[in-house]
Protein backbone atom coordinates (compact mmCIF):
# COMPACT_ATOMS: atom_id res chain seq x y z
CA UNK A 1 0.00 0.00 0.00
CA UNK A 2 1.63 3.39 -0.92
CA UNK A 3 2.27 5.78 1.28
CA UNK A 4 -0.47 8.45 2.16
CA UNK A 5 0.85 12.16 0.79
CA UNK A 6 0.05 15.48 2.99
CA UNK A 7 -0.52 18.09 0.00
CA UNK A 8 -1.23 21.92 0.48
CA UNK A 9 -4.29 21.07 -0.87
CA UNK A 10 -5.35 19.46 1.95
CA UNK A 11 -4.92 22.34 4.20
CA UNK A 12 -6.91 24.38 2.47
CA UNK A 13 -9.81 23.98 4.95
CA UNK A 14 -7.74 24.27 8.45
CA UNK A 15 -8.13 27.30 10.09
CA UNK A 16 -4.56 29.57 10.86
CA UNK A 17 -3.77 27.88 14.29
CA UNK A 18 -5.63 24.64 13.87
CA UNK A 19 -4.29 21.08 13.60
CA UNK A 20 -4.61 17.78 11.14
CA UNK A 21 -3.86 14.59 11.96
CA UNK A 22 -2.12 12.38 9.92
CA UNK A 23 -1.23 8.31 10.28
CA UNK A 24 2.15 7.87 11.19
CA UNK A 25 4.38 7.66 8.29
CA UNK A 26 3.18 10.06 5.96
CA UNK A 27 4.77 12.02 3.77
CA UNK A 28 4.52 15.94 3.83
CA UNK A 29 4.90 17.42 0.31
CA UNK A 30 7.74 20.67 0.71
CA UNK A 31 4.66 23.22 -0.19
CA UNK A 32 2.63 21.51 2.47
CA UNK A 33 5.20 21.91 5.15
CA UNK A 34 5.93 25.48 4.00
CA UNK A 35 1.76 26.67 4.36
CA UNK A 36 1.57 24.60 7.53
CA UNK A 37 4.80 26.91 9.13
CA UNK A 38 3.04 29.64 7.96
CA UNK A 39 -0.53 29.35 8.42
CA UNK A 40 0.77 28.00 12.62
CA UNK A 41 -1.12 24.56 11.78
CA UNK A 42 0.17 21.94 13.84
CA UNK A 43 0.29 18.62 11.91
CA UNK A 44 -0.24 15.19 13.97
CA UNK A 45 1.01 11.99 13.00
CA UNK A 46 -1.04 8.97 14.70
CA UNK A 47 0.23 6.00 15.65
CA UNK A 48 -1.65 2.79 14.69
CA UNK A 49 -4.58 1.36 15.77
CA UNK A 50 -4.15 0.02 19.79
CA UNK A 51 -6.35 -2.87 18.83
CA UNK A 52 -3.83 -3.73 16.36
CA UNK A 53 -1.77 -7.37 17.37
CA UNK A 54 1.28 -7.60 17.94
CA UNK A 55 2.78 -8.81 15.07
CA UNK A 56 0.89 -5.87 12.77
CA UNK A 57 2.81 -3.75 14.97
CA UNK A 58 5.55 -5.34 14.83
CA UNK A 59 6.09 -5.31 10.95
CA UNK A 60 4.48 -1.94 10.91
CA UNK A 61 7.35 -0.46 13.52
CA UNK A 62 9.87 -1.96 10.96
CA UNK A 63 8.70 -0.52 8.12
CA UNK A 64 8.98 2.99 9.59
CA UNK A 65 13.21 2.40 10.50
CA UNK A 66 15.00 3.70 7.57
CA UNK A 67 18.82 3.54 8.05
CA UNK A 68 20.96 6.34 7.68
CA UNK A 69 24.87 6.77 6.70
CA UNK A 70 27.04 9.18 5.09
CA UNK A 71 30.63 10.37 5.01
CA UNK A 72 31.92 13.63 6.26
CA UNK A 73 30.47 15.07 2.92
CA UNK A 74 27.31 14.05 2.97
CA UNK A 75 27.67 14.75 7.23
CA UNK A 76 25.03 18.02 6.72
CA UNK A 77 22.49 16.64 4.46
CA UNK A 78 22.54 13.75 6.47
CA UNK A 79 21.86 15.56 9.74
CA UNK A 80 19.04 17.40 7.74
CA UNK A 81 17.02 14.47 6.12
CA UNK A 82 17.10 12.85 9.57
CA UNK A 83 15.31 15.43 10.68
CA UNK A 84 12.65 15.34 7.88
CA UNK A 85 12.12 11.53 8.00
CA UNK A 86 11.50 11.87 12.13
CA UNK A 87 8.69 14.72 11.03
CA UNK A 88 7.18 12.01 8.34
CA UNK A 89 6.85 9.60 11.48
CA UNK A 90 10.11 7.39 10.74
CA UNK A 91 12.31 5.46 13.11
CA UNK A 92 15.85 6.83 12.29
CA UNK A 93 18.95 3.95 12.71
CA UNK A 94 21.69 6.72 12.37
CA UNK A 95 24.82 4.73 11.24
CA UNK A 96 27.22 7.61 11.30
CA UNK A 97 29.39 9.76 10.42
CA UNK A 98 28.85 11.99 13.73
CA UNK A 99 31.06 14.72 12.62
CA UNK A 100 33.18 16.46 9.50
CA UNK A 101 35.67 15.43 10.66
CA UNK A 102 37.12 13.12 7.40
CA UNK A 103 35.99 9.31 7.15
CA UNK A 104 35.82 6.71 4.12
CA UNK A 105 32.42 6.23 2.69
CA UNK A 106 32.69 2.28 2.11
CA UNK A 107 31.92 2.20 6.00
CA UNK A 108 28.98 4.18 5.92
CA UNK A 109 27.61 2.66 2.60
CA UNK A 110 28.55 -1.03 4.20
CA UNK A 111 27.04 -0.47 7.60
CA UNK A 112 23.93 0.71 5.94
CA UNK A 113 23.14 -2.41 3.16
CA UNK A 114 24.00 -5.06 6.16
CA UNK A 115 21.07 -2.72 8.21
CA UNK A 116 18.75 -3.45 5.46
CA UNK A 117 19.73 -6.76 4.30
CA UNK A 118 19.06 -8.05 7.91
CA UNK A 119 16.24 -6.94 8.11
CA UNK A 120 16.88 -4.20 11.03
CA UNK A 121 15.75 -1.14 8.86
CA UNK A 122 13.00 -1.38 5.97
CA UNK A 123 15.66 1.09 3.54
CA UNK A 124 18.47 3.14 3.96
CA UNK A 125 20.19 6.53 2.40
CA UNK A 126 23.72 6.55 1.83
CA UNK A 127 25.02 10.46 1.22
CA UNK A 128 28.84 10.87 0.30
CA UNK A 129 29.89 13.72 -2.14
CA UNK A 130 28.79 12.77 -4.89
CA UNK A 131 26.59 9.67 -4.05
CA UNK A 132 28.75 7.02 -6.27
CA UNK A 133 31.17 5.49 -4.25
CA UNK A 134 28.14 4.96 -1.84
CA UNK A 135 25.96 3.57 -4.45
CA UNK A 136 28.72 1.30 -5.30
CA UNK A 137 29.73 0.13 -2.03
CA UNK A 138 26.08 -0.83 -0.76
CA UNK A 139 25.69 -2.82 -3.87
CA UNK A 140 28.42 -5.45 -2.78
CA UNK A 141 26.54 -6.35 0.72
CA UNK A 142 24.10 -9.45 -0.80
CA UNK A 143 20.58 -8.28 -0.89
CA UNK A 144 21.21 -4.42 -1.01
CA UNK A 145 19.89 -2.72 -4.60
CA UNK A 146 21.01 0.74 -4.13
CA UNK A 147 20.34 3.45 -6.56
CA UNK A 148 21.59 7.19 -7.12
CA UNK A 149 18.77 9.57 -7.73
CA UNK A 150 19.08 12.86 -8.96
CA UNK A 151 15.74 14.03 -9.47
CA UNK A 152 12.56 13.02 -8.50
CA UNK A 153 11.87 10.69 -11.46
CA UNK A 154 14.62 8.61 -11.25
CA UNK A 155 13.79 8.47 -7.69
CA UNK A 156 10.24 7.24 -8.78
CA UNK A 157 11.94 4.58 -11.48
CA UNK A 158 14.31 3.12 -8.82
CA UNK A 159 11.60 1.94 -6.74
CA UNK A 160 8.70 1.13 -9.35
CA UNK A 161 10.85 -1.08 -11.77
CA UNK A 162 13.81 -1.63 -9.51
CA UNK A 163 12.28 -2.46 -5.96
CA UNK A 164 15.73 -0.08 -4.78
CA UNK A 165 15.97 -0.61 -0.93
CA UNK A 166 18.72 1.85 -0.77
CA UNK A 167 18.59 5.71 -1.77
CA UNK A 168 21.69 7.40 -2.49
CA UNK A 169 22.97 10.79 -3.10
CA UNK A 170 25.36 12.87 -3.95
CA UNK A 171 25.56 16.32 -1.01
CA UNK A 172 27.57 18.45 -2.97
CA UNK A 173 25.30 17.96 -6.41
CA UNK A 174 21.89 18.54 -4.98
CA UNK A 175 20.61 21.00 -3.09
CA UNK A 176 19.03 20.51 0.53
CA UNK A 177 16.05 21.37 -1.13
CA UNK A 178 16.03 18.53 -4.05
CA UNK A 179 17.14 15.88 -1.83
CA UNK A 180 13.85 16.13 0.76
CA UNK A 181 11.82 16.28 -2.23
CA UNK A 182 13.54 12.92 -3.70
CA UNK A 183 13.30 11.27 -0.35
CA UNK A 184 9.83 12.04 -0.09
CA UNK A 185 8.53 10.58 -3.49
CA UNK A 186 11.47 7.99 -3.37
CA UNK A 187 9.90 6.68 0.37
CA UNK A 188 6.47 7.14 -0.81
CA UNK A 189 6.72 5.14 -4.46
CA UNK A 190 5.79 1.16 -4.48
CA UNK A 191 7.59 -1.50 -6.46
CA UNK A 192 5.27 -1.86 -9.45
CA UNK A 193 5.69 -5.71 -9.78
CA UNK A 194 4.39 -6.94 -12.84
CA UNK A 195 6.65 -7.36 -15.77
CA UNK A 196 9.51 -5.68 -13.33
CA UNK A 197 9.51 -8.88 -11.09
CA UNK A 198 10.99 -11.17 -13.47
CA UNK A 199 13.90 -8.31 -13.75
CA UNK A 200 14.57 -7.81 -10.42
CA UNK A 201 14.80 -11.54 -9.86
CA UNK A 202 17.24 -11.51 -12.40
CA UNK A 203 19.59 -9.00 -10.35
CA UNK A 204 18.67 -11.40 -7.52
CA UNK A 205 19.55 -14.26 -9.64
CA UNK A 206 23.47 -12.82 -10.40
CA UNK A 207 23.72 -11.54 -6.98
CA UNK A 208 23.76 -15.35 -5.81
CA UNK A 209 25.57 -17.24 -8.87
CA UNK A 210 28.59 -14.74 -7.69
CA UNK A 211 27.90 -14.78 -3.51
CA UNK A 212 30.96 -16.64 -1.99
CA UNK A 213 29.92 -19.87 -0.15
Amino acid sequence: MAKQVLTARDLEGIAAGGEISVPLGTIVTALARDEAEQRGIKINFEAAAAGANVDARGAESKARVVALGADHGGFDLKEQLKAYLQDWGYSVLDLGTSSREAVDYPDFAEAVANAVAKGNAWSGVVIDSAGIGSSIAANKVPGARAALCYDRATARNSREHNDANILSLGARLIAAEAAREILAVWLGTNFAGGRHQKRVEKIIAIEERHRKD
